[in-house]
């Protein structure tokens, strides 16, 4: 019977700061434009804690049921894996939080859009494919994950669909220009997956996963790692460029010495259990660049 812990410890909580700074920056680039709704931002949290629990709780059962989790893994032990959620526990829980992520979605659309229906349309459907993504990540019998689509998924997901559509359910309309930073936090989202992968090439390699560092060798994944921080930063930095009005908007330059840090970290640490911490610390790090990018905005 498995207990709380091992629920909380599935649902891993360290992957939500990287959830929550995609829709966080969103918020952050309505309010700049003084179209910032309090409801809105409430919902956006819950239907994306939501996403983020089942995304984690479909690539545990993923990944256990296709031999990526298996007793050779350097990383962090997984439930299924290990066996304190069986297998049929963890679909009963995929199951759930897929409902509560689309009740969640439903009523924030309701809320935001009303009754706009094309546009309620298409925010349906990108509901509902959010949901499928969450899932198949490493679930189902072609699983996108291991034929090294995760990259694409996460910069559409966690950056565009995530930035541009909370900015939109604030405001009501689409600014081109917020592309850039939804490609900042889609980039460095990657980065994350990236370091994830990294850590895990040798497991996933044996179990057929073929991520990009299993595609490219370790030393070109610590390129590739290196090529999306500065090119999620420089995003960051055109976007101020184009749209400068205080000096206040180079605030989020004070998190660029993290990421420099995870970048030698990534191409340095060769083992595993060395690496696992630059992932929570990369997370907290794209949660700070958001944070200090909104409040710079802000002021």
């Amino acid at each position: 019977m498995p207990t709380l812990k091992d629920w909380v410890e599935a649902a891993r909580p360290r992957t939500l700061p990287l959830a929550l700074a995609s829709i966080g920056m969103g918020a952050f680039l309505a309010a700049s434009v003084e179209q910032f709704r309090w409801e809105v931002l409430v919902l956006t949290v819950l239907t994306t804690i939501f996403l983020q629990v089942l995304s984690n709780f479909a690539n545990d059962y993923g990944d256990s049921i296709h031999g990526a989790d298996s007793n050779d893994r350097e990383g962090p032990q997984r439930a299924v894996q290990s066996g304190a959620i069986s297998p049929a526990a963890m679909r009963r829980a995929m199951s759930l939080f897929a409902l509560l992520s689309f009740v969640s979605g439903v009523t924030l659309l309701l809320i935001s859009i009303q009754w706009n229906i094309q546009v309620l349309v298409v925010f349906l459907g990108l509901g509902l494919l959010a949901i499928a993504a969450a899932i198949t990540y490493t679930s189902g019998k072609k699983p996108y994950g291991y034929a090294g689509l995760g990259d694409i998924s996460v910069l559409i997901f966690f950056g565009l669909v995530g930035v541009l559509g909370s900015f939109y359910l604030h405001t009501a309309f689409f600014d081109p220009l917020t592309i850039l930073p939804a490609l900042s936090c889609g980039l460095l989202s990657v980065a994350v997956l990236n370091v994830n992968n990294i850590r895990d090439i040798k497991t996933d390699a044996l179990a057929g996963k073929k991520s990009i560092p299993v595609r490219l060798g370790r030393s070109r994944a610590v390129i590739y790692h290196w090529l999306l921080l500065s090119v999620g930063i420089t995003c960051s930095v055109v976007f101020v460029l184009l749209s400068y009005n205080t000096a206040y908007q180079w605030i989020f330059l004070l998190s660029v010495p993290l990421l420099i840090k995870n970048g030698i970290a990534v191409q340095t640490k060769k083992q595993a259990v060395e690496l696992d911490p630059y992932l929570k610390q990369l997370a907290l790090s794209t949660l700070i660049y958001v944070l200090t990018f909104g409040i710079g905005h802000l002021l």
